[in-house]
């Protein structure tokens, strides 16, 4: 595939025996930039002619939740290295928390941080603003600054922390509301959780690890809904991860409040029964959950009560994560399996078709997010934002292998259904045979 489109001028090219969203082989035309035709046997210049028989044709993943470190924290990842994950990973576009340093609070930061995405070329980057000035929970950061910044920020949040303050919650939300925006919590009741090191329950009393109890997100979630409701804004609800979390975002649903949420793949797929080993590896805010809660979370993402799956994709050095389990960081990198892991979970189980896979990976975080020119539907004048993927072709996962400036992946050695082949940015591939362009 790659040497064939390398010689081609790299305007336009057709696309040839594809399966959009699985179904029948077709063909695609792209041509500056968009979609120009779908359908049998169309023609185009030879040498833009490739072959991408019995591959499964998705739009451009978006991902609503991705950490690229800088500025701050270069040594685990920067906005090059991550977006290169990102495109390898199928992602056309996603979203970078503000979790930095400096925290992402100013227009000043955002700008900074969607110039660098714009150099870089990899995918597109939209920074998300801090709800807060230096995410500390007690002053609302420059909101409407960001909003009218050249990033032109929506989606506002202090992840990492709670905005645990219902009054500044309140605010935020009445703030944001102006121009559209959606505050994204992180739902973590502060008080509830000091010391926790893992899920709350029977096991975390064996390995004698500090419990963090469900009750510490579904506490903030039920409040937030309502206060969402109360002031006629959005709020989005970052990795939820119980059970009891699904039934509140089901019931404000069921009411009609203004509430919608993501799930991340590893909390799809793994349980806490992997931290009995004591591996750092397995560390993540929020903790890995018991089988019932991934049960409950597979069933809510199938069904809509979970809109989204978005990567928490979180970069650390080996030194933070390559020590004791009490002092390392928590998070893992996901970007660059993120796609497998879901169809392991949701595809290869049945409970999504490849259509319910472009919808939750990437027309609902581009609708949430409120990002134009991605998660749109493959058809004639959509922007050319393409994942080509072959769900027949599994792999094992080699931390050494990964593009991310960080290694600290929960699947080493582990065999992983499916891989993305190619990546295709506005008509641009980003990614052929696997490989970053």
């Amino acid at each position: 595939m790659s040497e064939r489109i390398s010689r081609h001028s790299r305007k336009s090219y057709v696309l040839r025996g594809g399966r959009p969203y699985g179904g029948d082989p077709t063909d695609l035309v792209l041509k500056d930039g968009v979609i120009a035709e779908i359908g049998q046997n169309l023609s185009g210049p030879r040498a833009g002619t490739v072959d991408v028989t019995g591959l499964v044709v998705l739009p451009g993943l978006v991902d609503l939740h991705t950490h690229l470190r800088e500025p701050g924290r270069e040594d685990a990842e920067t906005v090059e290295s991550g977006t290169v994950a990102a495109a390898r990973g199928g992602y056309t576009a996603v979203f970078a928390m503000p979790n930095t340093d400096p925290a992402a609070d100013t227009a000043g930061v955002v700008e900074q941080v969607y110039r660098l995405g714009q150099d870089a070329g990899h995918c597109d980057v939209q920074p998300i603003g801090a709800v807060t000035v230096g995410r500390a929970g007690r002053q609302l950061a420059e909101l409407g600054a960001m909003a009218e910044s050249a990033a032109r920020v929506r989606v506002f949040s202090d992840d990492g922390d709670c905005v645990s303050d219902a009054v500044l919650m309140r605010r935020a939300l009445e703030y944001v509301k102006a121009f559209d925006g959606v505050i994204a919590q992180h739902a973590q009741e502060p008080r509830l959780t000091e010391g926790a090191q893992m899920n709350e329950g029977a096991l975390s009393a064996t390995l004698g690890l500090p419990g963090w109890p469900a009750v510490a997100e579904e506490a903030i979630i039920a409040r937030d809904v309502l206060l969402a409701a109360h002031v006629g804004s959005r709020v989005h609800v970052c990795h939820l991860s119980t059970a009891g979390s699904v039934e509140i975002v089901r019931w404000a649903k069921s009411r009609g409040y203004p509430v919608t949420a993501e799930v991340t793949p590893h909390h799809l797929l793994l349980t806490e029964d992997l931290v009995a080993s004591y591996d750092p590896i397995y560390k993540v805010n929020p903790p890995l959950r018991s089988a019932s809660d991934v049960e409950a979370l597979r069933a809510a993402l199938a069904d809509g009560t979970i809109d989204c799956v978005a990567t928490d994709h979180a970069p650390h050095p080996v030194e933070d994560k390559e020590c004791e389990w009490a002092a390392a960081a928590m998070g893992m990198v996901g970007l660059e399996t993120a796609l497998s892991v879901v169809q392991q979970a949701m595809v290869d189980t049945g409970l999504l078709d490849w259509s319910g896979v472009a919808d939750r990976m990437a027309y609902q975080p581009a609708r949430i997010g409120r990002l134009g020119g991605q998660g749109q539907p493959l058809e004639v004048g959509a922007p050319a934002n393409l994942t080509l993927y072959d769900p027949a072709a599994p792999w094992v996962v080699e931390p050494a292998d990964l593009v991310s400036r960080s290694r600290n992946t929960p699947y080493a050695g582990t065999t992983l259904p499916g891989q993305v082949v190619a990546t295709f940015l506005r008509g641009r591939p980003t990614v052929l045979d696997g490989k970053p362009q």
